[in-house]
């Protein structure tokens, strides 16, 4: 089997994000045992400019979810940045998670070469093919993110390890 773009976004992104839900319900649980108030977590961020948990969590779902649907084809899901408790952002990684099972592998049949377009009609709009748009752009923010979530509990006293970063594979 070769290597498709479906292969390269779809199973990692679920990988990933599977891992977040992992992870964040490891703080929750750390939170309650050690009677810790939730939002010590969920607005924590690991420098003063940086954005807090709940952001880092919404941005990974928002790339995973956008990157999935521009190289499908497909209208990308608009979620509200409303969260503000574990179980909400559980939640959007539920629904993220469950817009990606919807999409197939004949959706992305020749994105490598369909043209991605960022921030369109604005002074910074950039044209990519489908295939730099994943693995140069959109790989690499998503990682990032799904990397600061995980540096940020962890920084802040929750027992994590690369397996849970990791994920199931």
């Amino acid at each position: 089997m070769s290597i498709t773009m479906y292969s390269t976004s779809i199973p990692v992104f679920q990988q990933m994000l599977g891992s977040l839900q992992v992870i964040l319900q490891k703080a929750q649980a750390h939170a309650a045992e050690k009677k810790i108030e939730d939002q010590v977590f969920l607005q924590a961020r690991l420098a003063p400019d940086m954005f807090n948990l709940i952001r880092q969590v919404q941005i990974a779902t928002d790339f995973a979810k956008g990157i999935s649907a521009r190289l499908a084809g497909v209208d990308v899901p608009d979620f509200q940045d409303t969260e503000n408790s574990f179980e909400e952002l559980q939640a959007r990684l539920h629904k993220t998670i469950d817009f990606m099972r919807e999409l197939t592998p004949s959706q992305f049949e020749g994105a490598e070469e369909r043209e991605i377009v960022l921030r369109p009609g604005t002074p910074k709009e950039k044209k990519l093919s489908g295939e730099a748009y994943l693995l140069s752009y959109g790989l690499p923010q998503f990682f990032f993110h799904v990397t600061t979530t995980y540096a940020i509990l962890r920084h802040h006293g929750i027992e994590l390890g690369k397996r849970d970063y990791m994920g199931t594979y």
